[in-house]
């Protein structure tokens, strides 16, 4: 039993690392960090990576071959999009007037709140498919990683935020530019060219 939940744990830690990465790109483009903003992102990473699996399971293998041939497609695509949103936005208020809206707020965007919870969790569908087969206990290993996730972005929020505090637009740029890394990274692993 502690193996296997020691199992489950590592697969959870690998899962989360893509929410991970994308919550310190978060947390650097705040002022400073706003707990409410935080929380409702580590529910959405956290939930996502527990609902992909449990779907992955219900589809079992009747679309395994579907799902594998677009979910890095998607990722990618919905990662560049984001990416390139939050540079954009850099660029375009260097444009207009500094301080459209008090440094300090962060809007909570429940839209792409999903989408990044979306692009970010689509491996864990695969993963889910995978515990169909190995008829893995689905509760309990969609809890273990939903929690792993949802301390992992916080940490990530968090981490972020120590470093973007000084360098706010510098880091959203960077931060934009981490994302579509890792929509690059996603595709060519599953492309074969990479990992």
């Amino acid at each position: 039993l502690l193996l296997q939940l020691f199992k489950l744990a590592l697969i959870g830690v690998g899962l989360s690392m893509d929410a991970f990465a994308v919550s310190i790109c978060k947390g650097l483009s705040m002022r400073k960090v706003d707990k409410k903003y935080m929380l409702v992102l580590a529910a959405f990473f956290g939930g996502f990576q527990a609902l992909m699996p449990t779907l992955g399971w219900f589809l079992g293998s009747q679309f395994q071959t579907y799902i594998t041939a677009i979910d890095h497609w998607i990722a990618f695509i919905l990662l560049t999009l984001i990416g390139g949103k939050m540079i954009l936005d850099v660029i375009k208020e260097k444009g207009e007037n500094e301080e459209v809206c008090p440094d300090d707020s962060v809007r909570i965007n429940l839209k792409e709140f999903f989408l990044l919870a979306v692009a970010t969790s689509i491996d864990a569908l695969a993963v889910g498919i995978t515990f169909a087969f190995l008829q893995v206990k689905l509760a309990s290993s969609v809890t273990i990683i939903g929690c792993i996730t949802f301390c992992f972005t916080i940490a990530g929020v968090l981490i972020g935020n120590v470093f973007g505090t000084k360098f706010k637009d510098k880091a959203t740029i960077l931060g934009g530019v981490i994302l579509i890394a890792i929509g690059v990274k996603i595709l060519l692993e599953h492309l074969g060219i990479f990992g």
